[in-house]
Parts: C-alpha cells; structure tokens; sequence
C-alpha cells in the first residue's frame, strides 16, 4: 500500500526551532490539499525527542510522518534492529536511510524496519553540488546506482532523489523503473531555497512523486499561503 495517499503532494520538512514553530507549521499546512505528510528531522528530534515530535503533529492531523534522521543506514549492520523499534515506537510510519556504509548495513537496516512494519525510504544522492565523483565529490557515480538497485532487489519502492537536479531524477526514473517491476514512488528535497523548481522536476518524475520541501514553506511570511502556492504547481502530466 502507498505510504502518501496521493500521487503526488507535497511534503513539509519540519526544520524548526520549537515545538511551537512545528504546532504553527502543522496547525497551517495539514489541511491544504496535496499536502501528503510530514518529514521530521534529526536536530529537533535531539533537542525535543521523536515521541515529542510525532505527539504535536498527531495533534491535527494523522497524515504519514517521515523520520529523516540526516542520516540513517551509516552505522553497522547490528544496530539496525534497534533503531528500527526506536522509531517504530516512535509512532512514525517511514523512515529515509542513505546507506553510505555498505550494502550489509543496507540490508540489515531495510529488514529490521520491514519486519517492525515501518516504510523505508531509500536515498543516495544528495542536492548539494559537487557530491557525485564525476561532479567533483567522493561518491562514485557507480556507487549510487548500486544503492538505489539493492534497495528495488530489497522490496524498496520509495526513493529519494535530488528535486535540484532534473536530469538526476530522470536517471534514477529509467534505472529503477524495470527492477521495481512497476513506477517507482520518488520523494525529491532540493527546492525553492536549494534552487529546485517543482514544475520542473514534476514533469520527469513519473506518476508517483513527492516534494519535499522545508524553507519554502516554514520560513516564508505567509506558511499557508506558500503551501498552497507549491501544490498549485503539481501537474499530474509526467514525461
């Protein structure tokens, strides 16, 4: 079953200083049409705790709550177990892993969340510039393409994928399409503040497709108003 009801919505990422700023966040966005769930990140979550975090968005809304914990799958294969049940326990429904340390930390880390029930995200490349070798960065381009295809051969089919880079989504789009066995669902970071435009990325992304979006929304003077502005933008035409 989908993780986000529609094919395609958008994704606030909860950034944000205080569990105020989260309430007012949510309280704004939660019932605007398209928006699809919520992304919780890593520095609110150590300074107010993920049950914390996951009580004030159940407040108003029991849309999906992603936990990114910027990130996840870099440890050894052992604490997986662990983790998972953490934030299952949580109440989180789906957790982003970019598993830089290896495919025996990407199998463990997927299984150990399949097997608490908890949804599983897959990411490689990040919006950043010069992080791909052949751009300049550390990470063979080889590499991510072996990341994003064990993920598919593990059950995965949500994926994150830079919504900054076009022609990344595209790439990722035709690898994964025929190991999924069917559209793979892409969550893609990258805009407004990162440069990405979601008209654009939306038409190479296939029919199932999220943005994720953070200082677009939470920081812009009007929070509803920037919500609506950025579903607006959601054709359902794909290329």
């Amino acid at each position: 079953m989908a993780l986000i009801r529609y094919s395609r919505s958008i994704i606030p990422a909860c950034d944000v200083e205080t569990l105020d700023d989260l309430r007012e966040l949510v309280r704004l966005t939660h019932d605007v049409d398209r928006i699809g769930g919520y992304k919780l990140g890593s520095t609110p979550a150590i300074t107010y705790g993920l049950p914390e975090l996951v009580r004030v968005v159940r407040g108003f809304t029991d849309l999906p709550i992603i936990y990114d914990h910027q990130k996840a799958m870099t440890d050894i294969p052992d604490t997986g177990r662990a983790f998972a049940a953490a934030v299952k326990g949580a109440g989180v429904d789906a957790l982003i892993g970019f598993p830089m340390a290896g495919p025996a930390t990407q199998d463990a880390w997927t299984k150990a969340c399949q097997e608490v029930g908890l949804g599983v995200i897959i990411g490689g490349e990040m919006t950043q510039p010069r992080y791909r070798r052949s751009e300049g960065g550390y990470v063979s381009d080889e590499a991510l393409d072996e990341i994003y295809l064990n993920g598919a051969r593990l059950g995965v089919t949500d994926f994150v994928v830079p919504g900054n880079k076009v022609e990344r989504v595209a790439h990722y789009r035709e690898l994964l399409t025929p190991v999924v066995g069917g559209a793979p669902t892409f969550f893609s970071p990258g805009f407004v503040a990162q440069g990405g435009e979601v008209s654009e990325a939306a038409k190479v992304s296939g029919g199932s497709w999220h943005a994720i979006v953070g200082r677009g929304i939470y920081g812009a003077k009007g929070i509803r108003a920037a919500a609506k502005e950025l579903t607006s933008h959601l054709s359902d035409r794909a290329i």
